[in-house]
C-alpha cells in the first residue's frame, strides 16, 4: 500500500475545495489553483479531511495513488503557504538585478541574460547574487528555477554558476602542474 497515499490530508482553515468529476479547484488567501487529477484513484472529501482509495493493486495505480495525494497537497500548501525556491549566483562578476516584473542575469557572457515575468510568479532579489522564486504552483516555481539555473548551471572545478541555495556542487581537483 502506499504509504504517501494512505495518508489523509487536513485542510487548513481558509481553503475551499471544489470537485467536479476529476477537476478540483482549491481557492486559498493566496489566490486558486485548477487541476485534473487521475478518475481512477477515488477522492474522499469528509468535513476537513482527504481520504484516496484505489480500486486494484495495478502497478500504473498504485503509482497514481500517491501521486494524486501529492497534488491535492501541493495545490493545498500553495494556496495557503506558497512555494519559495532560492537561488545564488556564485561567480566574479555574476550578479542578479530587479528588470520590472523579471530579472536581468550578469553571468560572464558578452550580453547580459532577461529572464522574462511568468504569470503567478514572483521574483525576490537579496543582495547581488541571491535570487528567490516564489508563488502558488509548486511545479511552475520548480520550473521557472531550473530554466534560470540552465542559463549558466555550476561547473565541478570552481562552482561558478547559477545554483540552488541549498544545492552543494561536487567540486574535481583540477590539473596538476
Amino acid at each position: 500500500m502506499s504509504r504517501i497515499g494512505k495518508k489523509p490530508i487536513t485542510i487548513p482553515a481558509g481553503v475551499e475545495i471544489k470537485q467536479d468529476g476529476n477537476t478540483f479547484t482549491v481557492k486559498g488567501p493566496k489566490g486558486q489553483l485548477v487541476r485534473e487529477l487521475s478518475s481512477e484513484i477515488k477522492v474522499n472529501i469528509d468535513g476537513n479531511e482527504i481520504t484516496f482509495e484505489r480500486p486494484n493493486d495495478l502497478p500504473n495505480i498504485r503509482a497514481l495513488h500517491g501521486t494524486t495525494r501529492a497534488n491535492l497537497n501541493n495545490m493545498i500548501v500553495g494556496v495557503s503557504e506558497g512555494f519559495t525556491r532560492g537561488l545564488e549566483l556564485v561567480g566574479v562578476g555574476y550578479r542578479v538585478q530587479a528588470s520590472g516584473k523579471g530579472l536581468t542575469l550578469s553571468l560572464g557572457y558578452s550580453h547580459p541574460v532577461e529572464i522574462e515575468a511568468v504569470e503567478g510568479i514572483t521574483f525576490k532579489v537579496e543582495g547581488n547574487t541571491k535570487i528567490s522564486v516564489e508563488g502558488i504552483d509548486k511545479q511552475l516555481v520548480g520550473q521557472v528555477a531550473a530554466n534560470i539555473r540552465a542559463k549558466r548551471p555550476p561547473e565541478p572545478y570552481k562552482g561558478k554558476g547559477v545554483k540552488y541555495a541549498d544545492e552543494v556542487i561536487r567540486r574535481k581537483e583540477g590539473k596538476k602542474g
